[in-house]
């Protein structure tokens, strides 16, 4: 079968159509992309802010233990003195 001006003629419309369909098709992921892209972004941004967050709870934790420590030692040298004689 040799091919027509019918048939080239479909084939290109065929064709056509299908570059058509394959563009508009590209420019739903680009939506998608762009979506996922923002909420990317959003975790990312709550993913800094808990680090910082817990960066800040480390720090603080630290200054109480070099508080308890100080207090430990004043501790420890109230408990071994000697015992006051009550005034009376």
């Amino acid at each position: 079968m040799f091919p027509t001006k019918k048939h080239l003629a479909m084939a290109r419309t065929l064709g056509v159509t299908l570059v058509v369909v394959g563009l508009a098709s590209c420019a739903t992921y680009d939506d998608d992309f762009a979506r996922v892209n923002s909420r990317l972004d959003q975790l990312d941004s709550r993913v800094q802010s808990a680090a910082q967050s817990a960066e800040s709870a480390n720090q603080a934790a630290q200054r109480a233990n070099q508080r308890l420590d100080q207090l430990e030692g004043r501790v420890q040298r109230l408990e071994t003195s000697p015992g006051r004689v009550p005034r009376g």
